[in-house]
């Protein structure tokens, strides 16, 4: 397990890119098994979680390489020779590879994975993706470890859909599986993520035919076929509100030249609360007071707080002046960073899904560990303004979402090394 050896350095100050969004990219790359052909992906991070959807495609007979920075191409066989079942190991280090079902029952009607894995932070079920997909005429067998499904018809039957909770990858799933079922589906309680937005926008750019996308209900006319293309993947928010909470916590300047504000209007509200200066131009720019101020936050599906960005947000707040209270409406097992912050000094109490943040005057340094990737992060921002040394261990988590974390926080003027 790598680790990160932080050090305190005062304010940061610079500015940077993003760079391509893992939770769209991971989907995209999905999509392109929709269509035999060549493929084109830009704007693709430098990450784990991209290596590993590479191989998993490789896996079932594609062919993937890197022709140029931050760019993807990937061949697709026609159908009969794309292989649905893939090693166990591919689809257990990270829970997007579901996403490969829907794709895979719609040109092979036929699937076999072991069930995903990814960051350990509560149960997720995968109801939400079976349930629709055996609405559409698919048959499953699954057990405690794998999923096995095949499609008894030549397509999959159009249908309509009533998602119990708007999942993100529920919806990147199905849209991808109704775009070549026979006849119109209906998707009701669909995610409006701006990441779902853009698969809509690669999929149509296919030749799908997708209507509502950014509501919650998404209307899809099936095609025979699609065809190859070309796609440019939407910026990282995540990583974006990763980079902004640095400026803020340290009280510095920071710039994300590729932030797209209109994505991240209910969290740069909560970054104002905070006592940050937001300002939009080229992305955008915050200014962070002395100290941040405290604040309540919620995190609910888009367009509301993200849970993703609960974390850094529970970090910051944990040296704000006063009380906050943190809920989490999402995933029941993501505070399980709260213990690290504690012993980092923070005062922090859990009950259930909610955390009451008292604000401290400073933290002091230790030996943590992130379990996940937002955690990891938040971890190493409290390591910023932490007093002495930070180790902060679990920088794999880090490298699945983010590109050079450790450069892009040096450019910053943070003392930041792997240990």
């Amino acid at each position: 397990m790598s680790s990160l050896l932080i050090k305190s350095a005062g304010p940061l100050a610079g500015e940077l890119v993003a760079g391509g969004a893992k939770n769209a990219v991971l989907k995209q790359m999905a999509a392109c098994l929709l269509a035999s052909g060549e493929h084109r992906l830009r704007n693709v991070p430098e990450i784990t979680d991209v290596a590993v959807m590479s191989e998993l495609l490789v896996a079932l007979g594609c062919r993937v390489s890197r022709p140029a920075a931050h760019e993807l191409a990937i061949t697709v066989p026609v159908a009969p020779e794309l292989h649905p079942v893939a090693p166990a190991h591919l689809f257990e280090a990270m829970r997007a590879s579901i996403v490969v079902l829907g794709p895979l029952l719609a040109r092979c009607g036929q699937a076999a994975m072991a069930l995903p894995g990814g960051d350990d932070f509560g149960q997720r079920p995968i109801n939400f993706h079976t349930d629709g997909l055996g609405a559409m005429g698919a048959v499953f067998e699954n057990d405690r470890a794998s999923i096995r499904a095949h499609v008894t018809r030549r397509r999959l039957r159009a249908t309509r859909i009533t998602l119990e909770y708007p999942s993100h990858t529920a919806t990147d799933n199905l849209m991808m599986a109704c775009v070549l079922a026979e006849g119109r589906s209906v998707i009701d309680n669909a995610a409006r993520e701006p990441e779902v937005e853009d698969l809509g926008r690669q999929l149509i750019a296919m030749g799908a035919r997708i209507e509502g996308l950014g509501t919650s209900r998404l209307t899809i006319d099936g095609v025979p076929e699609l065809h190859p293309g070309t796609h440019e993947v939407l910026s990282d928010r995540v990583v974006a509100a990763t980079y902004l909470a640095a400026g803020l916590i340290t009280g510095g300047d920071v710039s994300v030249l590729d932030a797209q504000p209109e994505h991240m209007e209910m969290l740069l509200r909560k970054l104002e609360s905070m006592g940050a200066e937001v300002l939009l131009g080229a992305g955008v720019r915050v200014r962070g007071p002395a100290r941040p101020t405290a604040c309540d936050v919620a995190t609910l599906p888009y367009p509301g707080v993200a849970t993703d960005y609960k974390p850094l947000i529970t970090t910051v707040l944990s040296i704000a002046n006063g009380v906050s209270v943190v809920t989490e409406n999402l995933f029941t097992g993501r505070f399980r960073y709260v213990d690290e912050l504690l012993r980092l000094g923070a005062d922090i109490q859990t009950a259930g899904h909610h955390a009451v943040v008292r604000g401290v005057d400073r933290l002091t340094g230790t030996q943590v560990r992130g379990t996940d990737i937002r955690a990891a992060a938040a971890l190493s921002l409290a390591g910023l303004v932490a007093d002495g040394e930070t180790t902060v261990e679990g920088f794999e988590h880090i490298q699945r979402g983010y590109e050079d974390f450790v450069g892009h926080l040096g450019a910053l003027g943070a003392h930041v090394e792997i240990a």
